[in-house]
């Protein structure tokens, strides 16, 4: 469905619009032998489904499934505990994006490391960073940085701006993850934190923010080697219904593409200066362990060795602790970040479990699928 080039708001959530596409996708879906499960990779994704009742419009034959789409969701408890014992640290401030201030490791979070005395601050933008650096140079500012590839290009600025500018007292904790790694290890999990499992992945919802950095080309194995069709996907309602919209075209004809329906925005090679910018100071790492689905190689990004004198794990290894750390028994984030369940299949959702004190990361984060279905689910 074509809009308007300058209608960049209003137009893609369009009721109109967006009835008219659920039309369609019925039309499709009528011809379709089976049903059809499609993985919304990012949170965003998520709340716009719940927030406009998405979930509602579709056939009984298509079902949306929930993934790890959210930095927040899938930090472990052990990267937590970092955070809270750097923020302790004397002279220390802790600077974070996001929801991190609730997220619980298994020593508190960094809200009860605010009680305790710490200086934990929370800024929308790294490059407030600097700022905080130069009215405090007597004390170390450490940035616990967090994100996928949308905001990985952001820290690499920032280290560019603290070497060229000689800032001596900025230190990075680099906990950046990347999405086609977790993608295929939704697909075909071998990890030994989780039993092999079936998964019920169909095809996939690309994530746009992402997808503008990184480009369409990170998921062009997906069709090809898994057969599952991806479709890259803007987060208004309109989008989200041409994106699924897309699919079902793709398994009523048969095919098995990679399509971008956000192109506005997403092209096939992404931005190559901030791919450039984020090669030239960060490196993969061989294993990062994500939250509920366990240790996957090349998932995440660290420090390159030539700038070890700003890696915050490197300066304060030895009060960092290295061991995993389990969820909570009654929890069950990991199956719904990979897809096999639902919020409402929790025995202690809105129950035990609430925004307000939180068991799991799902219900922490403000992308977190469990906070979505909390906030929105009289929509259900």
């Amino acid at each position: 469905m074509k809009l308007e080039e300058n209608d960049l708001f209003d137009g893609f959530r369009d009721p109109k619009k967006i009835k008219l596409l659920a039309k369609e996708i019925k039309k499709s879906a009528e011809k379709l032998s089976r049903n059809i499960n499609i993985m919304e990779v990012c949170g965003g994704h998520t709340h716009t489904i719940m927030k406009y009742g998405l979930n509602q419009l579709m056939p009984k034959n298509i079902n949306f499934i929930h993934g790890p789409g959210c930095p927040v969701c899938i930090m472990p408890k052990e990267r937590i505990d970092h955070a809270y014992i750097l923020a302790l640290e004397p002279a220390v401030i802790l600077v974070t994006l996001g929801d991190m201030i609730k997220v619980p490791g298994s020593k508190g979070t960094l809200q009860d490391a605010r009680t305790l005395g710490a200086d934990v601050r929370f800024v929308y933008s790294p490059t407030e960073i600097i700022k905080i650096a130069n009215e405090n140079p007597q004390k170390k500012v450490i940035f616990f940085a967090i994100g996928f590839e949308t905001t990985t290009p952001m820290t690499a600025a920032l280290i560019e701006s603290v070497i060229k500018n000689d800032i001596k007292n900025v230190l990075f904790h680099i906990n950046h993850v990347t999405v086609p790694e977790v993608m295929r290890e939704l697909i075909d999990s071998r990890d030994e934190h989780v039993n092999s499992y079936d998964n019920q992945i169909d095809a996939f919802l690309g994530p746009s923010h992402v997808s503008v950095i990184a480009g369409a080309k990170i998921y062009e194995e997906f069709p090809k080697k898994y057969k599952k069709p991806v479709v890259v996907s803007g987060f208004e309602p309109v989008d989200v219904m041409s994106g699924v919209y897309m699919i079902i075209k793709q398994f009523e004809e048969n095919r098995c593409e990679l399509e971008v329906e956000y192109s506005r925005c997403v092209t096939n090679d992404g931005n190559l200066k901030a791919q450039k910018l984020i090669e030239k100071y960060l490196e993969k790492r061989e294993l990062f362990k994500w939250r509920g689905i366990g240790n996957i190689p090349n998932s995440a990004y660290k420090i390159r060795d030539e700038f070890s004198h700003l890696d915050a794990e490197k300066i304060y290894k030895d009060i960092l602790p290295n061991r995993e750390i389990d969820d909570h028994k009654l929890c069950i984030c990991g199956d719904i970040l990979r897809g096999i369940a639902k919020p409402y299949d929790c025995t202690v959702f809105k129950i035990a479990c609430k925004p307000s004190k939180p068991l799991g990361s799902c219900m922490v984060s403000s992308e977190g699928a469990c906070a979505a279905y909390y906030k929105y689910g009289k929509l259900i």
